[in-house]
C-alpha cells in the first residue's frame, strides 16, 4: 500500500457542514452530486488503505518468530 497522504477535506467538510445543521437546528442536510461523489471517494480510499494497513500488519505478526528462554536456576 501507498503512504501517500490521503486528502480528507471531503469528508472534513462533510462533517462541518452536518455539524452547522445540527447547531441550528435543521431537519435535513442537503448535498450537490459532486460533492457525494468526492466524499464516497474519499471513503473509498481511506477504507481501502485501512485494509491494506490490516493485512500488513496480520501478514507480519504471523512471520515473527517467537524464541523462548528457559533458565535453569544457576546450576552449573
Amino acid at each position: 500500500m501507498s503512504n501517500t497522504p490521503i486528502n480528507t477535506a471531503p469528508i472534513q467538510q462533510l462533517i462541518q457542514q452536518i455539524k452547522a445543521a445540527d447547531q441550528s437546528k435543521q431537519k435535513e442536510v442537503k448535498i450537490d452530486i459532486t460533492t457525494a461523489k468526492n466524499v464516497a471517494y474519499t471513503l473509498g480510499i481511506v477504507m481501502s488503505r485501512l485494509a491494506g494497513d490490516y493485512e500488513q500488519l496480520l501478514t507480519k505478526k504471523d512471520k515473527e518468530e517467537t524464541i523462548q528462554i528457559q533458565m535453569d536456576g544457576g546450576k552449573l
